[in-house]
């Protein structure tokens, strides 16, 4: 299931950059974190593609959504410049940004290639 995040979610589950200076991932398993808005068309063609691989993909990933609109501090932290941007985030390492609505398979290559899940 998507997971919607305010910046107190965001800052649990996924990265506290009030209390690290370097990257480091709070979470149990790899994920994905779409920073959207609602008028943004890009962003309702990639809303359903996520809803379908939360299903497919279900306790191998966790998917989250960001809206910039109501958090533009996290935006802002991410220099979230273009919506839909993905952030996709491996157990270790470095996460990798991603711009536009991206089709099913480049999700799938990307969880496979990045996040190390299949």
């Amino acid at each position: 299931m998507v997971e919607f995040l305010t910046k107190e979610t965001f800052l649990t589950k996924v990265f506290n950059y009030e209390k690290n200076q370097e990257w480091k991932y709070e979470g149990d398993k790899p994920c994905i974190v779409d920073f959207y808005a609602d008028w943004c068309g890009p962003c309702k063609m990639v809303a359903p593609i996520l809803e379908e691989l939360a299903a497919e993909y279900d306790g191998k990933l966790n998917i989250y959504k960001v809206d910039t609109e109501a958090e533009q501090e996290l935006a802002a932290v991410f220099g979230i410049r273009s919506i839909p941007s993905l952030l996709f985030i491996p157990m270790t390492g470095q996460p990798q940004m991603a711009t536009g609505a991206l089709p099913k398979d480049t999700f799938r290559k990307a969880f496979k290639d990045v996040l190390g899940v299949e």
